[in-house]
């Protein structure tokens, strides 16, 4: 048992590595534990042709800007390095390789970390910065577990090569599942299967790319209890090419099938068409399972108000989607949750209770 730091971060990404710049400014200790080989988080493992939808001058967090023309796309790779260099300046004791497996509470002095190596470190608190990529969601349809063909999600997914000549069924109708489908469509024969038609969302307005607008307007500020009344349906953001793939036919889409078969699906007319693969693109969950044991979780869900959890004090949480605005996980808008959530951690690690004979 290691007690190197009061506060134990879980994940060296850009919310880990926003916490630790936080930590930093508010004179705590801490050590980051990242699965990965290096502090990029999930980044590293996202499809080969990944870019950003925003472009570098709103790709950045505090400090140096994101390098290159401002106005560019950075692909993953470009973000990949980008963190290696923000850790590498932070300077903060970062052990990679060291995924975390469970967080217990410990009596004396808040928490213990379990690591899969079989460290365990003892800390007064614990920022989860995972994320969600760890925890795909797949939905379960009739017939699922006999169909004989390639099941995969979009986590999983790296390049179109393999797929050259299917015929392939990409479910979903946001920003992945729709970048993913046009470059599949490239070699395959794609359709895109969604319970709603697609909404296109441009990616320039008014001759400003649209992350001018949700920075200069304010939007990316809005809270998550008001933005299901502006949000609908999820967008997809488009250069004007992905509406014209659909329209031209390079892909289609249609309403989502009802079951799988042993080598097809079953569209919802009770067609049903011999497929080879099927792409899952339906988002995740946040990547907690480490909390199951410590009682943090609900069904599976945090419990948390803004990040600070409403079940543990000395835990709280950064880098989940809507966690507190519209970029809470965002490269250009994480750093803010960590700002909200370190000052009241740092009271807690400081035991301002004691300190007011409580």
């Amino acid at each position: 048992m290691t007690s190197p730091a009061e506060v134990v971060v879980i994940g060296a990404g850009q919310s880990g590595l926003s916490a630790v710049r936080a930590l930093q400014a508010h004179g705590i200790s801490h050590v980051v534990l990242e699965a990965g080989p290096e502090p990029a988080g999930s980044w590293p493992n996202y499809y080969d042709s990944l870019a950003l939808f925003s472009p570098a001058r709103y790709s950045a967090m505090p400090g140096p800007g994101f390098p290159g023309e401002p106005d560019h796309y950075p692909h993953r790779d470009e973000v990949v390095a980008y963190l290696r260099r923000y850790a590498a300046r932070l300077g903060a004791d970062i052990r990679t390789s060291t995924p975390v497996t469970a967080v217990k509470a410990d009596g004396q002095a808040g928490f213990v970390v379990h690591t899969a190596s079989g460290q365990s470190f003892r800390a007064a608190g614990v920022v989860a910065a995972t994320g969600s990529f760890g925890n795909p969601y797949w939905p379960v349809l009739p017939g699922q577990d006999r169909f004989a063909g390639r099941l995969l999600h979009v986590a999983g997914y790296r390049s179109p090569h393999q797929y050259a000549g299917e015929r392939v069924v990409v479910v979903g109708g946001g920003n992945s599942a729709v970048q993913v489908g046009h470059e599949l469509a490239q070699v395959a024969t794609v359709t895109l299967a969604t319970r709603h038609p697609v909404t296109f969302h441009p990616q320039c307005r008014g001759g400003q790319d649209l992350h001018y607008w949700l920075e200069a307007s304010g939007f990316d500020l809005l809270p998550p209890e008001w933005l299901s009344h502006y949000l609908g349906d999820r967008w997809v953001v488009d250069t004007g090419k992905y509406r014209h793939a659909l329209e031209s036919g390079l892909m289609d889409r249609r309403p989502m099938f009802s079951a799988f078969g042993t080598d097809h699906v079953v569209w919802p007319d009770g067609t049903p068409e011999k497929v080879d693969t099927v792409v899952f693109a339906t988002g995740y969950r946040p990547h907690l399972e480490y909390l199951r044991g410590l009682g943090a979780l609900t069904n599976g869900l945090h419990q948390h108000a803004g990040g600070i959890s409403t079940t543990h004090p000395g835990l709280a949480y950064v880098g989940i989607e809507f966690q507190r605005s519209y970029a809470s996980n965002t490269l250009r808008g994480v750093h803010r949750d960590a700002e909200h959530v370190i000052p009241p951690l740092t009271a807690h690690v400081r035991n301002a209770p004691a300190a007011v004979g409580l």
